[in-house]
């Protein structure tokens, strides 16, 4: 919890001790190595054997408060530290003091970051290397222990406690592609362990691991980090919902151990082997190796301060409150003391905070323990013992082990990947290969029908040209021997007729000569031709035996991509079997984890009881006052031996004397916690509510009325009260009794009910408050004392809704008309009366849109005189802040000339 802002003082040694005493400072000193917090180095050592690792202990001086500076002034720091040595001195008296020696000493003037990195720093750096790592802080109430892990920072960055500069440093050492980083926030109260990032999940179970020892929650919550305002975000709700108390020691005093878990998830190396071949192609598989994943936890302990109930000045449910955080340190200093002393067997089972911090005190997590201490002499008691136990938790020796796994899912998705990408690429290229043969094809035949064609066309063209020379030819020579005919028959005429017969006979042969020789030449011509024809279609038949050679080469393409295609589908072949023996392990790793899982389930720790709300007060069992003075040894004797079913069913008996009788075994049983579970179970909280709706009887009413504030006391049943009707049923005999008794056991329960903030508005809507206030008229002190109880809750719980921003507005109590009644009573006689109102005023003053009305209403001369006069110094001191940070009041009494 964090300290109040006091200011530091210098760190002069006010006395010295005497030589006499140097023979007992020197029996009293205590070693404990040489290696110091903030040196030790990450063990180099990553096998199974592990590592030892001794725990690491530090000191820190919280400066004095200003309560301390008036009261302390004449006296001097009950501590002094030499920091440089190490050293810390306790002093017995003036003349005489003990001497201690931590591996780090830190003054009150020691930095957040300094205090960071000696305590928590090397912590962090070995979880980052896949070891377990703890760090807590041990200390009585209000020595700053929250102060130094949980401080946020969000004004001033410098004031950063430790569990936002672990997460700082985590998240910039890993990669977000591949790691990884889950956060669990809890609260162990009253040995109960609840979530403080889901408050509804208030009772979660603890499982240890047979084989490992391992700790694990597994109903907490887990949520995954990916920045460093989320987290922050995370802290701000997990502190909201943590319990916190009034007392004298500290005004808001942690009653719950905070835990929280930080799960690192990092891999340290990947596959081994290349994908591909030389020219790119993808040839054959190559061989994987799993990547190794270091799974690690940074568990970080705010323990609740240890208390002395004479100076906290607990009482009622706090005083349980504080039982019950002594016991749980009580538990966890002799786990310490028997580890200090190598004993065969460590009592861890006595807590559940020394079963959740098992693997912190001999175990396998490397643990800092820092204890935080106060100067104040009238507390040097809690200061010796705060101390004692840092030296004895210095002894206790852990072997460090890393946490490392292969990752075999990522590896089956890596290959199911890589699987794809072969059989994608192998459809591409089977698709090239077909168009390649396509095309080749398409181009032979193309060729061809053109070869085909320009052949046709060279012949026809051919034939056409001799056809027209032949044509020609005959018809020059047909005029040619007809021009010849025609001069030689002239000659005829001219030489006679015997000359004429020779001429004939000459001109006969010489035309048939010259025809002869024509013809021959022609002949010549059509054989050079038919001789190029030829040529051509040799060339023709050249290039169709060309054509058929590339579809020879084609083919044999063909066969040799048919061939890589088939060492493809071997080579897929052998990667579908490596995946399904992958597999098979998978789901023999699997069946064995849920073997384990079944084996925890039947061997599991029995259901915790749910824990009671910390507004709420226990009703004193002194209200059973008309019940029957039957010992608790003579109504556990009728529980087993009647048993709970048959008292139950007496409720319903039409004896109105059974039922009275019934009921007020009810009532005593309920005041046992330990029972409240079974009756509400059995239906006995549904039996009760039946009875006070269909019964007029007043004892019934009385008896009934106080069985339902004993129930109320447990969170749960409030709201299963609320469901069922009860409030209605409650607000109904409030309005008709005039019994006093009556009313202070109905006022009782409405006042446990009015401490559940989720209850509120239903509360108020169907008349509980109007109840509450009604129930003034009887004007007995007992029941007025409940009434204020239930008013200061219901403001109480206002005050967090509205802290919370989850409420707006003025307060249900002002719009119901209770500000008079309160004003009225601020001044009572009674103490109880007195203390709740007080109380209910401040938490109505703090949220200035009440400012107003309250003026209005004369409250603000209350809270005056509550801040100057009020008994408490808590209270006194609420008011003052109150007052002094409302500009509506200080305007007021400014205005009032109040000088303040």
């Amino acid at each position: 919890m964090a300290t109040s802002g006091s200011s530091y003082r210098n760190g002069t040694t006010k006395c010295s001790p005497s030589p006499l005493s140097s023979s007992s400072s020197s029996a009293s000193l205590r070693r404990s190595g040489n290696a110091s917090l903030g040196g030790s180095a990450t063990p180099s050592c990553k096998h199974d054997a592990g590592v030892p690792g001794r725990v690491r202990v530090a000191v820190r001086l919280r400066p004095r408060s200003a309560e301390e500076l008036v009261t302390d002034a004449d006296f001097a720091d009950c501590v002094e530290l030499q920091p440089e040595l190490k050293r810390l001195k306790l002093r017995k008296n003036n003349w005489d003091s003990d001497t201690y020696e931590f591996d780090e000493v830190l003054t009150e003037f020691a930095s957040q970051k300094r205090v960071y990195e000696v305590v928590a720093k090397p912590v962090v750096e070995s979880v980052l290397d896949g070891y377990n790592g703890t760090v807590m802080a041990y200390g009585q109430t209000g020595t700053g222990k929250t102060y130094t892990l949980g401080r946020l920072g969000e004004e001033d960055t410098a004031a950063r406690g430790i569990m936002v500069r672990a997460m700082e440093d985590i998240l910039a050492d890993l990669c977000p592609a591949t790691d990884s980083v889950y956060v669990s926030y809890l609260q162990l109260y009253m040995e109960t362990v609840q979530d403080l990032l889901d408050p509804s999940n208030d009772s979660i179970t603890i499982m240890e691991d047979p084989k490992t020892g391992d700790v694990s929650l597994p109903g907490a919550s887990l949520v995954e980090v990916t920045d460093q305002r989320s987290f922050v975000e995370l802290l701000r709700v997990g502190e909201a919902h943590r319990f916190a108390a009034n007392t004298k020691m500290n005004t808001e005093s942690s009653r719950s151990h905070a835990i929280l878990m930080v799960h690192v998830k990092k891999s340290v190396k990947g596959r081994d082997a290349s994908l591909s071949s030389e020219n790119g192609d993808v040839a054959h598989m190559v061989t994987f190796k799993p990547s190794i994943v270091r799974k690690s936890k940074l568990v970080v302990v705010d323990l609740a301060g240890s208390e002395r109930i004479d100076k906290s000045g607990s009482d009622g449910h706090a005083l349980d409150e504080a039982k019950s955080i002594n016991l749980s340190l009580s538990a966890l200093g002799k786990c310490i003391n028997a580890l200090a002393e190598n004993n065969s067997h460590i009592p861890v089972r006595d807590s559940k905070l020394t079963r959740l911090l098992r693997d912190s005190f001999g175990g396998t997590a490397r643990t800092s323990l820092i204890i935080t201490i106060g100067p104040s002499p009238r507390h040097r008691g809690e200061t010796a013992c705060t101390i004692m136990f840092g030296q004895r938790a210095m002894k206790v020796e852990n072997m460090l082990k890393i946490k490392e796994e292969f990752d075999y899912k990522s590896l089956s998705r890596k290959l199911d990947i890589q699987l794809d990408k072969l059989m994608a690429e192998s459809e591409r290229q089977q698709k090239a290969f077909l168009d390649r043969i396509e095309q080749i094809n398409k181009e032979a035949q193309d060729r061809i029908s053109e070869a085909e064609k320009k052949y046709a066309n060279a012949l026809e063209k051919e034939r056409l040209k001799h056809q027209k020379d032949l044509t020609e030819s005959t018809k020059k020579l047909e005029e040619q021997w007809a021009a010849n005919l025609q001069k030689h028959g002239d000659e005829v005429r001219m030489a006679g007729c015997r000359d004429d017969t020779h001429s004939r006979t000459s001109s006969r042969e010489v035309p048939t000569f010259e025809e002869v020789v024509k013809l021959k030449r022609c002949l010549q011509d059509e054989t050079l031709l038919r001789q190029t024809a030829e040529e051509e279609v040799k060339n023709l038949r050249n290039q169709l035996a060309e054509s058929k050679r590339l579809e020879a080469v084609g083919n044999s393409e063909i066969l040799k991509l048919h061939k890589m295609l088939e060492d493809e589908a071997h080579e897929r072949q052998q990667l579908e079997r490596e995946i399904e023996m992958l597999q098979s392990q998978l789901l023999q790793l699997s069946f064995e984890a849920d073997e384990t899982s079944r084996r925890l389930d039947r061997g599991g720790p029995s259901t915790v009881l749910s824990d009671l709300d910390p507004q709420t007060s226990q009703v004193p069992h002194t209200q059973m006052t008309d019940a029957r003075n039957d010992d608790k040894t003579s109504i556990a004797k009728l529980f087993e031996q009647v048993g709970l079913q048959k008292i139950l069913s007496l409720l319903e008996a039409e004896d109105a004397d059974v039922r009275i009788h019934a009921v007020k075994v009810v009532a005593n049983l309920a005041a046992e916690e330990s029972n409240q579970e079974k009756i509400v179970e059995a239906g006995g909280l549904t039996s009760l509510l039946l009875l006070l709706r269909n019964s007029e009887d007043e004892t019934i009413h009385r008896v009934a009325a106080g069985a339902l504030a004993n129930l109320a006391m447990n969170e749960t049943n409030q709201e299963l009260i609320m469901t069922q009707g009860g409030i209605g049923l409650l607000s109904m005999i409030a309005a008709n009794a005039e019994d006093p008794q009556t009313l202070r056991m109905v006022a009782g329960a409405i006042a446990n009910l009015c401490g559940n903030d989720k209850l509120q508005m239903k509360l108020r809507s169907e008349g509980g408050v109007r109840a509450l206030l009604g129930m003034v008229r009887c004007g007995h002190p007992d029941v007025l004392a409940q009434v204020a109880r239930g008013i200061a809750n219901f403001a109480k719980c206002e005050s967090k809704s509205s802290s919370q921003g989850t409420k707006t507005g003025r307060s249900l109590l002002i719009e119901d008309g209770a500000l008079p009644w309160i004003v009225q009573n601020a001044n009572n006689e009674a103490s109880p009366i007195r203390r709740h109102i007080e109380l209910a005023l401040c938490h109505l003053a703090q949220h200035e849109v009440n400012a107003k009305d309250m003026i209005s209403g004369g409250a603000l001369w209350e809270l005056v005189r509550i801040s100057r006069d009020c008994s408490r110094e808590d209270i006194r001191t609420l008011a003052y802040h109150t007052l002094s940070s409302s500009p509506t009041f200080l305007t007021e009494l400014k205005r009032l000339r109040i000088d303040y």
